[in-house]
């Protein structure tokens, strides 16, 4: 088991990276504010995850704790920053370029 730690810890880094480089090309690629900021908060979020789970694997003690707290504090502000940076697109009136995409809230008119 010992041996197939590091082959583990490499195996998560590399999807940790893959995934962050798969968000930061949606967000170049994506047409508005609002499919940019969801490339942005799902797949920077779950790389980010693989590579804490990638140094937990190493199985240092003192590094497992600072990691966890890392986890938790990116877990509790990566949803809160993207709503407010998504409400705040909203309220300065950014359109949806979707052509499927219906604005059901209608709470803030544009230009408000």
């Amino acid at each position: 088991m010992g041996a197939l730690l590091p082959w583990l810890a490499d195996a998560l880094v590399i999807l940790g990276v893959a995934v962050i480089t798969v968000g930061v090309y949606g967000m170049i690629r994506m047409p508005d504010t609002y499919t940019r900021l969801h490339a942005a908060s799902k797949a920077v979020f779950l790389g980010v995850i693989s590579l804490l789970a990638a140094s937990v694997v190493t199985g240092q003690p003192a590094i497992i704790l600072r990691v966890i707290l890392i986890a938790l504090f990116l877990l509790m502000t990566s949803p809160v920053s993207a709503h407010v940076i998504g409400q705040a697109a909203y309220r300065r009136g950014e359109e949806m370029l979707s052509p499927d995409a219906v604005d059901e809230s209608n709470r803030y008119p544009p230009g408000t």
